[in-house]
């Protein structure tokens, strides 16, 4: 089906509006964005278990006053076993929303922001969520000086204010680097992996991913086509072993 689609668009040519594919990752960028993206997970350390999570996220900017922001919706769909050897629970996850100041760098490049995020105990069953209401922080650069290597990350932290009294607090911190190196003719070579810590039992993930990616333009539509496998350097506590990112990102230009 992605095959049939890539073939049916045609490629962003080399002669496209200047900064597009440089642009194209930017989780920051001016422009509505609609995203599907799924990590298969093959193998959960010491336990030889697999799981799978499906984000659905949407994203557009909006202005308060003079100030700009953006505001983004992630709600996972997650199948978890829910025992060593039983069969796998699967639902609706906790629903996260976080809006980003956006700061004046001085440079149409350079995109920084920082703003509140949220999490909803929206999960449908009580072994896909945490049961808890939590706030904290976010903050995103991205940096496309260079149409060849573009770079940033996406840090954000949060804390548990409500919620299920028996389960066990939030408090926990991600720490996504991004990287991405364009081949030409739509193609790059990118790693956006997701380092994690929680403060709460000290577990922690730091996975590395080197992947592939391709975009194509229909329209005022940015289809961007992703293909990442990572794995775990190191991890304490239940962490995938390795896992496989396959992603569909849809920006519309204005």
């Amino acid at each position: 089906m992605v095959v049939g689609t890539l073939l049916a668009l045609p490629a962003l040519a080399e002669n496209d509006h200047a900064g597009t594919a440089a642009q194209a990752n930017n989780p920051l960028a001016n422009m509505t964005a609609f995203s599907l993206q799924n990590y298969y997970i093959g193998d959960i350390n010491d336990s030889d278990e697999t799981a799978n999570q499906f984000w659905l996220r949407f994203a557009t900017p909006f202005s308060l006053g003079d100030s700009r922001w953006l505001l983004r919706t992630s709600l996972p769909i997650n199948s978890y076993p829910t025992a060593p050897g039983g069969h796998s629970e699967t639902g609706l996850g906790d629903l996260n929303t976080f809006a980003s100041y956006l700061f004046d760098t001085g440079s149409s490049k350079i995109s920084f922001g920082i703003g509140p995020q949220v999490t909803a105990p929206t999960a449908s069953e009580d072994t896909l969520g945490s049961e808890q209401w939590s706030a904290g922080l976010v903050n995103v650069l991205f940096n496309a000086e260079s149409a060849k290597f573009q770079y940033g990350y996406l840090a954000g932290w949060q804390h548990s204010f409500a919620g299920d009294d028996d389960r066990e607090n939030v408090n926990s911190a991600t720490l996504q680097p991004f990287a991405y190196y364009q081949l030409g003719n739509g193609n790059y070579l990118r790693g956006a992996p997701i380092w994690s810590y929680n403060f709460e039992n000290d577990n922690y993930s730091v996975p590395l991913g080197l992947g592939i990616g391709h975009i194509v333009r229909q329209g005022k539509t940015l289809y961007n086509f992703t293909f990442e496998p990572q794995f775990s350097v190191v991890e304490e506590g239940p962490a995938p072993d390795w896992q496989v990112v396959v992603g569909l990102s849809m920006q519309f230009l204005q």
